[in-house]
């Protein structure tokens, strides 16, 4: 009966195994961690997916073949809706596709008071 809370205090004083991963600094545990990924992963998307799609065909097809298959482009950016149809990464594409909402009301609201201002000031 007297090694029972000897061991107890022993079991306590010691500290938990460490599971080493290899990346202490990514923290996927953490609950911001897929809304922060996915809203920048949505942000680079909107930016980037549309520009490399239209250089990589201007440069295969030519000009004018990478104007009339642009609108390709549009199949590309249903990945968010795939990820919100699967329920393991439902998560991811909801902060994916607000990403890129967030993106491109921001883009599309700077052009529209930009070129409000060009026309004002270009007014005599």
């Amino acid at each position: 009966m007297s090694e029972q809370p000897a061991i107890r205090e022993r079991e306590e004083a010691s500290p938990p195994p460490y599971r080493h991963h290899g990346r202490d600094w990514w923290h996927r545990d953490h609950p911001t961690f897929t809304a922060i990924s996915a809203f920048f992963t949505g942000l680079a998307y909107v930016a980037l997916v549309p520009a490399a799609f239209a250089a990589l065909i201007t440069w295969v097809f030519g000009e004018r073949t990478a104007h009339e298959a642009f609108l390709f482009v549009l199949v590309l950016l249903a990945l968010p809706l795939f990820l919100l149809v699967t329920p393991r990464t439902q998560r991811f594409g909801k902060y994916m596709l607000l990403g890129m909402l967030v993106t491109a009301i921001v883009v599309v609201g700077v052009g529209w008071v930009t070129w409000l201002m060009v026309l004002e000031n270009g007014r005599p």
